[in-house]
């Protein structure tokens, strides 16, 4: 049986599918965490298994220059109403901001409440993101799932992983599933092996979330690495075999690498309409389990970002 399992997996890779896949039926998954995952992929968003998030991290990660060119989204409220009636999978914030606004839309739109962070002004070089929550918060507040950063290959990684291992304990007792922002950074990860973007960093980044215990990741595209190609003699040469993939056939190493952990992309800076819907048809392309949208929705103006809203989440359906 062992032989013919091995062989199933090496057709399924040969044919360019998924081996491991994300479902609500994996035996790591306990029933809190089951439900509460239900309602990002069932109840709400496509509602065919698929997730669309709506994140709003980016005042404490960014800095309120990401609300400029929209003003109105300065205002909590704006994404909140947006997230309901454009029927998103859930929005993401920090206790703040859900303390002070989500009341009134509890039971309406999914919460992931992210508790970690950190500001845009100190030196990314150490990167780390220490606890501005708990578990138990995010169980206080009705929150379906916590969202935790990770910042894979910087020098503070080894207090990342203790952290993180608290957390997870945490999270266990309460059923509650963790989204792992798996993020490449620090100064190894940005100068010295491609750039905190590159296939090799992102792919890794998948793999750290899928060993750690994460039930979903966050991740960026994979791209070119920043001078073209890697360290010859370096931990990531490998990957210069890899130079000539398309990016949805780097995004699906990502995805094989993250294993059983369910995967979501970034939409990162704002794009058009064009770009934006040509970037969730590649990612839908090789597999992922969901997008997570939030300048390139929160950054048009109300109308125009429920427009193309309905346009992805017309296109997720396909899947």
């Amino acid at each position: 049986m062992g032989a013919r399992e091995a062989i199933q997996i090496e057709n399924t890779l040969q044919e360019g599918k998924r081996v491991e896949r994300f479902s609500l039926d994996l035996d790591h998954i306990g029933s809190g965490e089951k439900r509460r995952l239900y309602e990002f992929m069932y109840r709400h968003g496509p509602g065919n298994g698929k997730m669309i998030f709506l994140p709003v991290d980016q005042g404490l990660e960014h800095g309120p220059s990401d609300f400029f060119p929209n003003p109105p989204s300065v205002d909590f409220e704006f994404q909140l109403n947006l997230a309901e009636e454009g029927g998103y999978s859930g929005v993401v914030c920090h206790i703040g901001l859900a303390e002070k606004h989500f009341r009134k839309f509890a039971g309406r739109v999914p919460l992931v409440l992210k508790i970690n962070g950190k500001t845009n002004i100190p030196s990314a070089e150490e990167a780390f993101s220490p606890l501005d929550a708990t578990v138990e918060d995010a169980v206080r507040l009705g929150a379906d799932a916590v969202g935790y950063t990770m910042y894979v290959g910087s020098p503070r990684q080894d207090e990342d992983f203790l952290q993180f291992m608290e957390v997870r304990q945490e999270a266990r007792k309460f059923g509650m599933p963790i989204i792992m922002w798996s993020y490449p950074r620090g100064k190894f990860a940005d100068k010295v092996h491609g750039g905190r973007d590159s296939l090799a960093m992102v792919n890794y980044a998948a793999r750290v979330a899928n060993e750690l215990g994460a039930h979903v990741v966050k991740l960026n595209l994979p791209k070119a690495p920043k001078e073209g190609k890697y360290d010859a003699k370096g931990p990531f040469k490998r990957y210069n075999d890899c130079l000539d993939l398309t990016q949805e056939e780097q995004l699906r190493m990502v995805v094989q690498s993250a294993g059983r952990t369910g995967v979501l992309v970034s939409g990162g800076s704002k794009i058009s309409d064009e770009d934006l819907l040509n970037k969730a048809r590649v990612c839908l392309d090789a597999g992922v389990d969901g997008l997570i949208f939030g300048r390139n929705m929160w950054q048009r103006k109300y109308q125009d970002a429920l427009l193309i809203t309905k346009e992805i989440k017309k296109l997720m359906l396909k899947y």
